[in-house]
């Protein structure tokens, strides 16, 4: 019971921080309102899924927040202010609604998706006022009656499908979730996340079943079709699509520590790290890359492996050098999806020519850094 009051408050704090979003209550509603366009939420501080929004909610007030003078992002706490939840028809939470003309005529109820950019698209096409935000390109694929065939059913990919419904509640609450899980797998050629509007492509939902929303169903490459029953989170879409396809994708769309590694090649990259004379570094680098030559057909990294062995020979710093290289670029934040995922693969790489202690040492480090900051 203490830990649901301790969540309530926290997120009640964040919501009294939040500047660019308009806290109301019965006495300043009209006032600040008055004639101007808004955008009203009504919430509940203990309610769960006003929780989960406040946050894209805030985005929200900070994407208008130039234009206050002509459109108003604000919400009620309806628990409290009971009167104003009633005066306008307030019976669940989250509930939005849209003051067209300010407080003057009835307000509408919005039943939009409760993304960013599905609030911040409503907003600018109700008022004319046009919001800070860059428009993202989804990386989920919106799939119709007429498109299901060729991109899904003839893809030659996997396809994990979403069948929803505009209105559905936990549709809305999944669709930012979704995304995230649409840019994870951007970058995988095999595996295509998509989704349908069920309530418009008929055809399609009553093909497989649907009969709720959502239904995610698993569509594999070899033709078979799985419905979906795991967890809702990010992390546990990227687990099942791991499992199914065989990808090696973290939260947030990067490769697992463990990709493009080899076994024998780790194998030999301990032993020459380990090694203390420079002819013996020297005889282990031979062999490792004469395994390589013979692994580079069934493995696209061995050749990275014999790289690192090449130049760590001649000289023993390069492994420790091109990893702070590496890391420098990576966290620069300019490298394409593609070009991140090479990186990742030689930074695992030269993961394995690390003596254990060192490893474990610099992620003492590292933690230690991330307390401080925290």
């Amino acid at each position: 019971m203490l830990a649901k009051y301790i969540t309530a408050f926290i997120a009640l704090a964040s919501r009294v921080l939040a500047d660019n979003v308009h806290a109301l209550d019965p006495e300043s509603f009209d006032t600040v309102i008055g004639d101007k366009p808004a955008l009203v939420e009504f919430y509940a501080p203990w309610c769960g899924h006003c929780n989960n929004l406040a946050p894209v909610y805030e985005e929200l007030g900070d994407a208008f927040s130039h234009k206050k003078d002509e459109v108003l992002i604000a919400k009620v706490d309806a628990d409290e202010h009971r009167s104003l939840g009633s005066r306008y028809g307030v019976s669940g939470f989250p509930t939005l609604k849209w003051f067209p003309n300010g407080i003057n005529g009835d307000p509408e109820d919005y039943s939009g998706g409760r993304d960013l950019h599905s609030l911040a698209s409503f907003v600018t096409e109700k008022s004319g006022v046009r919001s800070l935000i860059k428009k993202v390109v989804s990386s989920v694929q919106v799939v119709t009656d007429a498109t299901f065939e060729d991109k899904v059913l003839n893809s030659k990919k996997n396809v994990l499908v979403e069948f929803y419904a505009p209105w559905c509640g936990h549709c809305k609450n999944l669709a930012p979730i979704y995304e995230k899980v649409g840019r994870d797998f951007a970058n995988e050629k095999n595996i295509i996340i998509a989704k349908v509007d069920a309530t418009v492509e008929k055809v399609s939902a009553a093909k497989y079943g649907v009969s709720g929303y959502p239904t995610i169903k698993f569509f594999a490459v070899d033709g078979s079709v799985v419905e979906y029953e795991g967890g809702r989170s990010e992390q546990d879409f990227v687990h099942y699509i791991n499992g199914r396809v065989g990808t090696r994708r973290t939260v947030g769309g990067r490769l697992s520590a463990d990709t493009g590694r080899i076994e024998k090649l780790d194998l030999l990259a301990k032993k020459f790290a380990q090694a203390s004379a420079a002819a013996d570094k020297k005889a282990v680098s031979e062999e490792a890359i004469v395994l390589a030559a013979e692994l580079q057909d069934m493995h696209a990294s061995a050749k990275q492996y014999a790289r690192v062995f090449e130049k760590a020979a001649v000289a023993p710093e390069f492994v420790e050098t091109e990893a702070a290289r590496l890391a420098k670029i990576a966290d620069s934040g300019t490298l394409s999806a593609a070009k991140a995922d090479d990186f990742a693969v030689r930074q695992n790489i030269l993961a394995a020519f690390m003596v254990e202690g060192e490893e474990e040492e610099k992620e003492e480090v590292k933690s230690s850094n991330d307390k401080e900051e925290l």
